[in-house]
């Protein structure tokens, strides 16, 4: 039997026994988990009664650290034949005598009931009684012996569904509930926009169309206006075409890397307490898909005509990579600093920077060379003038913060109800496994990005503002901003983190994934406005 010991090392506040340490795979050392082994002999079908672990005089600092866990509700995390199982160190209760009071007792007997279907364990429970308590009320020296009990039972639930409990209490009817409704309110939210762009945009553009063939039938001298006015200048190449084709890349990885997570845990792998795979699925396909990366980096970059490809391939190398690294190193330094169990050992750096050297770096290259070695050219339906057009003087609310700001809000309110059960799964220690509605939530963010980045750029191009780039990917990618500033009220009104530690992983991890987010879902509207742009200008005739 192990113990599991997350955030705080288990020795600050434990009994001492002799420990030894379970060896653990990437993913659970990512995700900080240490196993240590437990004091209690649970043997097969071994029934025991008031067995003693250990006698203790716990010194006035331990009652004193003991009190601080049981006042913050501390718990013990256990694994016997790979289930988890939970119970209180302690609890808090007024005083009798004075009620304004409060008493605060250490559990020191533990029950453990044990289901067995033949020769197989099916589901353990540990509670604690609630009479054999040690008072901690006062910082004194306390004799201590812990004791347990091991009961087992026979059940006739097959061990292939033993795991079935722990995924029943993100499934229970009233959750069940807010995540449809969730999903009716996106449904709600994407229905009302098509319809919106449908309506407008296609009477919008079917005006516009007849509009210009009428133009083109009338008068030659007379003077164009509206999006067709740019035609020679809506194709021009983008400033910084280098970081543009980087941000592609990584946002195309990234991409690819959403969709493996949820084919992965739509067919079942990340089931509840599947210790450490999310993290070490996330590890793996992300360096096994940075030759997606390299090939769309490289390839773009050499239809816009770039010709230095190696220091493309570097940004794009780094564009993701190196503020996940330097945000790693820091909060590493605050982990080691705080003796805390999220730092990460020496040989799992090692491991890591392997992974990045040996496997990431390699398929970036080859992705790199076969992009550059591609024969794709940039269609442009229109040519591009020489000399660029002056962009008329535009309205405060046709900038790009504003525009970022509209963007941005419609995605998010799809989403914000999903955020707070997938903050709480992260951050909470809740077990989230609604895999499906979550899958449908993202399809929904992707589509109303989309959509909503289309509408913009069609209105941004009738302004007769040419420089549609960078401005598609920003308000494709603004709802990574909005997911940041959810953090903030998660932070204040939702969680009980505290600390300069918490503070900082919280907000430097959530940072490092709101970024994953912009570039995954700039690129997703970039690539919408791209087909947009080139499909309208297909349908007129420019001189």
């Amino acid at each position: 039997m192990y113990m599991s010991s997350s955030t705080v090392k288990h020795t600050d506040i434990m009994i001492y026994h002799s420990v030894y340490q379970k060896p653990e795979a990437l993913g659970e050392v990512l995700n900080g988990d240490r196993l240590v082994s437990a004091p209690y002999k649970l043997d097969f079908m071994v029934e025991k009664d008031s067995e003693i672990v250990c006698k203790k005089t716990l010194t006035k600092d331990e009652v004193s650290k003991f009190r601080k866990a049981v006042t913050k509700d501390y718990y013990f995390q256990m694994y016997y034949d790979d289930l988890p199982f939970w119970g209180f160190l302690g609890k808090v209760e007024k005083d009798k005598n004075d009620p304004s009071e409060e008493k605060y007792y250490l559990f020191k007997h533990l029950h453990f009931d044990i289901h067995y279907n033949k020769d197989r364990v099916i589901e353990i429970n540990a509670k604690a009684d609630p009479s054999a308590v040690v008072d901690l009320t006062e910082d004194k020296e306390v004799e201590v012996e812990f004791m347990y009990t091991v009961r087992w039972k026979e059940t006739n639930v097959p061990y292939e569904s033993r795991m079935e409990k722990y995924s029943q209490s993100s499934s229970q009817p009233h959750h069940l509930e807010i995540h449809w409704f969730s999903i009716i309110n996106s449904c709600v939210t994407v229905l009302l926009l098509t319809g919106f762009l449908a309506t407008i945009l296609m009477r919008v553009l079917k005006n516009d169309f007849v509009k210009y063939a009428h133009d083109e039938e009338a008068a030659d001298d007379q003077e164009e206006t509206g999006w067709k006015y740019i035609h020679g200048d809506v194709f021009r190449y983008p400033k910084y075409k280098s970081l543009f084709s980087a941000a592609l890349g990584s946002g195309t990885q990234l991409f690819a890397l959403a969709l493996f997570i949820f084919i992965l845990a739509l067919v079942g792998v990340f089931y509840p307490y599947n210790r450490g795979a999310l993290f070490t699925a996330l590890v793996v396909i992300y360096a096994l898909t940075s030759g997606i990366a390299g090939y769309t980096a490289a390839s773009f970059y050499h239809q816009l005509e770039g010709t230095n490809w190696v220091r493309n391939l570097l940004l794009t190398g780094c564009l993701f990579c190196g503020p996940l690294f330097l945000t790693f190193c820091f909060l590493n330094t605050v982990a080691i600093a705080y003796t805390a169990t999220a730092a990460l050992p020496f040989g799992t750096i090692v491991v890591i920077v392997l992974i990045w050297t040996l496997v990431t770096s390699p398929l970036l290259v080859l992705g790199g060379i076969a992009g550059k070695n591609s024969k794709a050219e940039f269609q442009a339906p229109v040519r591009t003038t020489k000399y660029p057009r002056e962009i008329p003087p535009l309205p405060w609310y046709r900038k790009t913060v504003p525009q970022m700001a509209m963007a941005g809000f419609l995605p998010f309110s799809a989403i914000y109800i999903e955020l707070y059960y997938i903050f709480a799964s992260v951050w909470g220690h809740r077990i989230y496994t609604i895999y499906s509605i979550l899958f449908i939530v993202f399809i929904i963010l992707l589509i109303v990005t989309a959509f909503i980045t289309v509408a913009l750029t069609y209105f941004q191009l009738a302004a007769e503002d040419h420089e549609w780039w960078w401005r598609s990917f920003l308000c494709g990618g603004s709802t990574g901003v909005f997911i940041y500033g959810y953090c903030l009220y998660y932070y204040y009104e939702r969680s009980d983190m505290s600390g300069f530690m918490q503070t900082s992983f919280f907000f430097g991890y959530m940072a490092c994934i709101c970024y994953g987010f912009f570039l995954m879902l700039g690129m997703v509207g970039f690539r919408a406005a791209l087909f947009f742009v080139r499909h309208i200008y297909r349908s007129i005739k420019c001189e």
